[in-house]
């Protein structure tokens, strides 16, 4: 018998051609399988158009959380990492099913469906708990899975800002901005930045500038529970903005301080059984995958 009661799916926000079969597929087999099943507005909008208006009443993200005791995200990574900062409270798993291009937190594929939703209801998954980043400034804060971005916007010109760990001036730098991210951000911007790949599971921070002046200011990896201060040095705040997973836009008021840490949630994800992070990386990044039959290279 299955753990979970109560399945939410979340559908992908802007339409693609899979979505609605993907959708009606999802909910049938969980119903099939015993679980009760609630949808956000817009997946109840398309699972009533694909099974005849039979999707029930929708429920908010949060609401989701709440109600729910596993999440199932249809979708990309995108979809996944707007899921996650609004149901990070409710400490409720996640699953993702695949619709997008890269895939690095979704990994169930489509074809694949029915046979993966098994394991996971039989229990036979791999649970996975991820770092997420939480950021204040000046009364407004956010949160992100990916990463938190301090960078330039509608100015060719530098941006000066100090960078503080723990109280400590670490430096300060002129740059197109600053990328804050958690091990699992490793693989999105910051590795566009020439950040290192880290593995989810370490304890640590990462700070990569974006095009600095100075070739010497590199990335930085920094302890897990460092509180990592950001301070703006002579700017027009329209002409720099404060990002969350590339998805968020926050206010900043000129003359205050960013202030980034550890968020106490995380990122409950469930994985398919055999699930291996090398592998991702070697699949979406293209790295090469054949060995010799007695495991040299």
């Amino acid at each position: 018998m299955s753990q979970f009661r109560v399945a939410g799916i979340i559908g992908k926000q802007h339409q693609d051609p899979q979505l609605a079969g993907t959708i009606a597929r999802l909910a049938a087999h969980l119903r099939w399988r015993g679980l009760s099943v609630r949808f956000d507005p817009e997946s109840a909008a398309v699972a009533g158009d694909a099974v005849g208006g039979d999707a029930g009443a929708a429920l908010s993200i949060p609401a989701l959380g709440a109600a729910c005791d596993l999440i199932i995200v249809v979708g990309g990574d995108g979809t996944l990492l707007h899921a996650a900062r609004e149901l990070a409270p409710a400490d409720v798993p996640l699953l993702g099913i695949n619709l997008g291009r890269l895939g690095f937190l979704v990994d169930i594929s489509p074809d694949h469906l029915e046979e993966r939703l098994d394991q996971i209801l039989n229990g036979e998954h791999h649970a996975d708990a991820r770092a997420m980043l939480e950021v204040h400034t000046d009364g407004t804060s956010g949160r992100a899975v990916n990463d938190i971005v301090v960078h330039k916007w509608n100015s060719v010109r530098m941006i000066e800002l100090e960078t503080w760990i723990d109280g400590v001036f670490v430096n300060a730098q002129r740059s197109d901005g600053v990328i804050v991210s958690t091990p699992t951000g490793s693989t999105a911007y910051a590795l566009s930045g020439g950040g290192p790949l880290v593995h989810p599971g370490l304890d640590a921070l990462l700070l990569v500038p974006i095009c600095p002046h100075t070739l010497s200011n590199r990335p930085l990896v920094i302890g897990g529970d460092s509180q990592i201060e950001l301070r703006i040095r002579d700017y027009e705040h329209e002409q720099v903005r404060l990002t969350c997973d590339g998805q968020i836009n926050l206010p900043l008021a000129e003359g205050r301080a960013i202030y980034i840490r550890r968020s106490p949630h995380r990122l409950k994800l469930l994985h398919p059984r055999g699930y291996d992070h090398y592998s991702i990386l070697r699949a979406k990044l293209g790295w090469a995958s054949e060995r010799r039959a007695d495991g040299a290279c």
